[in-house]
């Protein structure tokens, strides 16, 4: 009963995320400029390939990552005195499936535990699976390093986890296992 009643807390919990407001936002926000031009500016010395949307404030991107997923979107969300940057699986949990849901929502929960930067959220709503990093920047703009590590963490995770996540989705294996095989690789 405890393992159920965690279990359900997490779903709630990643249910709730913060990354919902992008989905169905489409008004215009308020955003800092100066973290845009910090991000940009990394973003363009370090090659990256993006855009931008001045109506949000977020940048769109993709990454390449190893293995069968083999790519994931990136966004970073920019508010006033933070932004959130997520990686994206392109793969979503069905959510037909309440095995598969219960599974991934016990991997997230699972995969989330001992994380030291980010965390796995779980859209219950439909499937989706992402990686977020969030930069509070009220004490000032992020040194070119932190940008650099929240740029390059949700997709370097994304790619950690995918094998596992995988074998949730389309294998039926279970969480525990399936976390250990990401975690021990």
């Amino acid at each position: 009963m405890k393992k159920l009643l965690a279990l359900l807390l997490c779903v709630l919990m990643c249910a709730g995320s913060a990354f919902a407001a992008d989905k169905n936002d489409s008004g215009s926000r308020n955003y800092s400029q100066e973290l845009v031009k910090a991000i940009r500016q990394f973003l363009i010395d370090d090659d990256w390939k993006f855009e931008f949307d001045d109506d949000t404030g977020i940048f769109r991107f993709g990454v390449n990552i190893g293995g069968k997923m083999k790519s994931t979107s990136c966004r970073i969300l920019i508010r006033d005195d933070s932004y959130t940057s997520y990686a994206i699986s392109p793969i979503n949990a069905d959510t037909e499936d309440p095995d598969v849901m219960r599974n991934i929502a016990e991997f997230v929960c699972r995969a989330n535990y001992g994380i030291k930067n980010g965390n796995f959220e779980l859209d219950v709503r439909d499937g989706e699976i992402r990686y977020k990093v969030h930069v509070d920047c009220s004490g000032g703009l992020p040194a070119a390093s932190v940008i650099k590590n929240s740029v390059y963490v949700p997709s370097l995770a994304l790619e950690r986890y995918a094998p596992g996540i995988l074998d949730v989705i389309f294998a039926g294996k279970g969480a525990a296992e399936s976390v250990e095989k990401c975690e021990n690789q």
